[in-house]
């Protein structure tokens, strides 16, 4: 590879870090940026960037690179920040990773570095990039237990052609390893386990202070309250944990589970502000055969063709095998085997091998026993 300008993202995180040391290693010239996307409770205990920014500073100074600090907070706030609360108060789920990575890392950035003089930019993302017949296709990261293809799914082609993904070329051992061998600072350091502005933080905290929430009645199957919740925008397809309702025990044997087994969140009710409730991870109401979706971004720049391909619902999901439809307004997927908690706002990533195509956001799936609502579902009791 000729020898470039390379703007590399730092984080403060170790993938980022042995990123920019493998491109200093290849010769290129190699410039750090430590991104700051948030600025609200930004010295508290829950998400600090001034430590992130230390241990990039730190990793630089080891490598002997330089790097700036670039506020992206306003442009975080606009872009990512302000859809993500109007998803969570239409009842979605949304995705605030894949947002940041098209809005912020690969479009704000993307045109900081390049005013930068760089011809390329590199993050420490688990992908790779290939270019076929003048075209760039996004490949899954070789170690599968960490690929994030799926988070970067709404890449473009103009993006992909100024990108690298160094580490999407090891496993993540291996990527420890080199940071140990040569010793940086942050070899050692946790993954990041959440986004910045809510970081370790209760989720529920967080939202209560940005969305209003009306207090409802918690419903399961056969439409007997079981309690309350706090406030639709707070609960997600599939979620077990914070339901308050542990100790309420089915009588008989439901569909799906025992009478001890735990409640899971099958479907939100808007129209009525009710949480449908089921018994038993594996309950038919939390099976999904088809879903639709919408707002598409394909990578090669259009829709694939009609066929069978695989699909990811959720990230750290094994590839589903499916049958794809494009639609007027969408696409529809349609799985060879039911699929568990398929969730409004949530992505739904298309795949052809190790290839990832695009997506979009998911509007609707099939469920016994739910009937399709607007952009969700609804209970059919």
């Amino acid at each position: 590879m000729a020898k470039m300008r390379v703007v590399v993202g730092l984080s403060g995180g170790v993938d980022s870090a042995v990123t920019a040391w493998l491109l200093k290693q290849q010769g290129h010239e190699v410039v750090g940026i430590f991104m700051k996307n948030w600025e609200d409770d930004d010295d508290n205990e829950y998400c600090s960037s001034n430590i992130d920014f230390v241990d990039a500073a730190a990793v630089a100074d080891v490598i002997g690179i330089e790097i700036e600090h670039v506020n992206f907070a306003a442009d975080y706030k606009d872009r990512v920040f302000a859809e993500f609360l109007r998803e969570y108060q239409a009842g979605r789920t949304p995705n605030p990773d894949v947002l940041c990575n098209a809005e912020i890392k690969f479009k704000a950035f993307l045109d900081h570095a390049m005013r930068l003089g760089a011809e390329k930019i590199a993050t420490g993302h688990y992908a790779r990039v290939r270019e076929r017949n003048g075209a760039f296709e996004l490949l899954k990261g070789l170690d599968p237990a960490k690929d994030q293809s799926y988070f970067l799914h709404r890449l473009t082609q103009a993006q992909l052609a100024k990108t690298l993904f160094p580490v999407g070329e090891l496993r993540k051992t291996e990527v420890r390893r080199i940071a140990q061998d040569i010793g940086l600072p942050n070899a050692k350091k946790k993954d990041s386990t959440g986004i910045c502005f809510i970081g370790e933080r209760p989720f529920r905290e967080f939202l209560n202070r940005y969305l209003s929430h009306a207090p409802g009645p918690i419903r399961d199957e056969r439409g007997r309250t079981l309690g309350q919740h706090l406030g639709l925008s707070f609960y997600t397809l599939g979620q077990r944990q914070g339901l308050g309702i542990g100790g309420v025990k089915e009588r008989g044997a439901p569909r799906g589970g025992g009478a001890h087994a735990p409640w899971f969140v099958a479907a939100k009710d808007l129209a009525n502000n009710v949480l449908v409730v089921v018994q038993g991870h594996d309950h038919a109401w939390l099976q999904s055969a088809t879903l639709t979706a919408d707002a598409n971004s394909w990578v090669a720049g259009h829709a694939p063709a009609p066929g069978a391909y695989a699909a990811k619902t959720r990230y750290r999901q094994a590839d589903a095998p499916c049958r794809y439809d494009p639609t007027a307004d969408g696409f529809r997927l349609r799985f060879d085997a039911p699929q568990w908690a398929v969730t409004p706002g949530q992505s739904a990533v298309l795949y052809d091998g190790e290839v990832c195509l695009g997506g979009g956001l998911i509007a609707w799936a099939d469920s016994p026993g739910l009937v399709p609502g607007a952009r969700g579902l609804q209970h059919a009791g």
